[in-house]
């Protein structure tokens, strides 16, 4: 987001006020919330770490505050009975080593009808079950989002504009938004390889039906995706086509292109289901993530039980990350007589160079036990176990050594409130 944008949104609330308090004295109302998570989380190896998607650090046998703990802070001024603003700021560790903070929300509401409503600016992109709240600790019932899902999307918002509609219908309320936008993103697997990500012209469909104690929810979102400043990727595509010049091997080139990740158009398509039915909680969601570039499409899942014993909540997980197919290499394993000695094996190194590309989106699976205990009417302590599993390259591990392959267990205490 550009900084005038930027400042024009973080002065949406100071703006209405003013309006609303010369048109109603009765307005502008002001109200302030937050929430976080305060939590340890360790390993046990020391050949990797783990981490939640996009952070560049994770944890080992020593135990770490930065991979589950975060702090948010919002914001609302209702200017008037159908006009407001919302901004949220959040502090965690992200692509960056240390904690920092990002404007996470920063919009203006319109409500335009009993059933229609607008906002314009930065929302949360509504890809997941839980997108609006998947930061929010105390209001889910894992202490962090299966990464074999949520792994897949590094967006968390959207800068643009989602008009939502919501209706009651033989007791069944339903709600259907659709969001428009563009949006970016860092990405890393540990220092130095922060690798950014831009997504255009998002256009994001979200369908809800609620009944009693039982929710399920449809989303899709198709956008132009662009992947710079990898240093890896350049290399590759560099190297093929400087390979592919200088011998004439047209087919070199054409796998750069194939491999360069510009305005390429990716998909994201998920299903989910939540029960909270007496003591009995159920919650799964499945999504498809497709890319027309070198990024493996996949498919993921996940599914949790859990059974409420007064204020104390244990559960259990089992999530699992999939791909459904891999680019095909078509880098010559030899060259033909007559060409230079260098020639076969520059082929060779560009060859292990793509395929460390196209295997790069490994596959994994975890079971999780766990227990929540609401000790405060807006505080929960977690403690929770996972079982890491990746097959090929890690998707929840990072800064691995050599030939290490796994599994891993992972154990975590976190205090969820909010205020």
């Amino acid at each position: 987001m550009n900084k005038t944008l930027l400042a024009s949104l973080l002065a949406m609330p100071l703006a209405l006020a003013q309006t609303a308090a010369l048109a109603n004295p009765e307005y502008p109302t002001w109200s302030f919330s937050g929430y976080g998570t305060a939590a340890l989380t360790a390993s046990s190896t020391d050949q990797a770490q783990f981490a939640r998607p996009n952070q560049s650090s994770g944890a080992s046998r020593r135990p770490v505050t930065g991979v589950d703990s975060n702090l948010g802070l919002q914001g609302v001024v209702q200017a008037n009975e159908w006009l407001s603003a919302t901004v949220q700021a959040l502090v965690r560790k992200d692509g960056d080593e240390g904690f920092e903070g990002e404007l996470a929300w920063a919009f203006a509401k319109a409500k335009l009808g009993e059933h229609l409503s607008v906002r314009v600016g930065r929302i949360g992109l509504p890809v997941f079950m839980i997108s609006d709240y998947r930061n929010v600790g105390y209001a889910n019932t894992l202490l962090r989002p299966p990464g074999e899902v949520y792994s897949q999307i590094s967006f968390g918002n959207v800068d643009g504009v989602d008009a939502t509609y919501q209706h009651s219908v033989g007791g069944v309320n339903l709600s259907a938004q659709l969001a428009l936008g563009k949006t970016r993103a860092e990405s890393s697997s540990g220092p130095d390889t922060v690798v950014h990500i831009d997504a255009k012209k998002i256009v994001a469909v979200n369908l809800v039906a609620e009944r009693g104690p039982l929710t399920l929810r449809f989303g899709h979102a198709t956008s132009q995706i662009s992947v710079t400043d990898s240093s890896g990727l350049n290399s590759v595509i560099n190297g093929l086509r400087a390979v592919g010049a200088g011998y004439r091997f047209d087919a070199l080139g054409q796998l750069a292109d194939r491999l360069q990740v510009i305005d390429k158009k990716g998909t994201f398509t998920s299903l989910g289901l939540m029960l909270d039915w007496n003591d009995i909680v159920l919650q799964s969601e499945y999504a498809r993530r497709r890319l027309d570039a070198y990024n493996a499409p996949t498919n993921s899942w996940y599914a949790m039980a859990g059974y409420r014993y007064g204020k104390v909540l244990p559960y259990y997980s089992h999530s699992e990350l999939s791909v459904a197919g891999r680019m095909l290499n078509t880098v010559p394993q030899a060259c033909p007589p007559g060409f230079p000695a260098a020639c076969t094996p520059t082929l060779r190194q560009l060859s292990a160079g793509v395929n460390a590309l196209i295997n790069q989106q490994g596959e994994q699976s975890t079971d999780t036990i766990g227990v929540r205990w609401d000790f405060h009417r807006a505080a929960a302590l977690k403690v929770q176990i996972d079982r890491v599993r990746p097959k090929g390259s890690p998707v929840s591990l990072i800064q691995q050594a050599p030939g290490f392959r796994g599994p891993v267990t992972v154990g975590a205490v976190a205090v969820d409130f909010v205020f």
